[in-house]
């Protein structure tokens, strides 16, 4: 299965996350911060599938991430998450650099399927 990287600030989201993923047989990684991310990216020279990432976190947010990541691993496929309406705007500016954005609240099923299509298209 793919080795995937998540980015949550929101411990119940992560949980979630990791959750559902985890039964797909997914190598997760999780962090709560893009910061956090951003250095588990660069330790492991960028080997992850997949990014998937909140828009809205601490220290760093996640189109900060996404930049960061497409500009040093760009063969890291990127998916963001947001439950804001204002983020989701920001997000739409990174379509040649973000594969898709996944509006919270989702259900497990939602955010499988997502990350499935994800890694198909990568």
């Amino acid at each position: 299965m793919a080795k995937i990287l998540i980015a949550e600030d929101d411990d119940a989201v992560r949980s979630l996350v990791l959750r559902a993923l985890g039964e797909d047989g997914h190598d997760l990684t999780a962090t709560a911060d893009g910061v956090a991310a951003l250095e588990a990216l660069d330790r492991h020279n960028g080997d992850f599938d997949l990014l998937l990432t909140d828009v809205k976190m601490p220290t760093m947010d996640g189109i900060a991430l996404a930049l960061a990541a497409g500009r040093g691993h760009p063969e890291v496929a990127i998916m963001l998450m947001t439950g804001f309406a204002d983020q989701r705007e920001r997000a739409r500016g990174l379509d040649a650099l973000v594969h898709d954005v996944i509006f919270k609240p989702f259900s497990v099923e939602q955010i499988k399927g997502a990350v499935r299509e994800a890694l198909v298209q990568r």
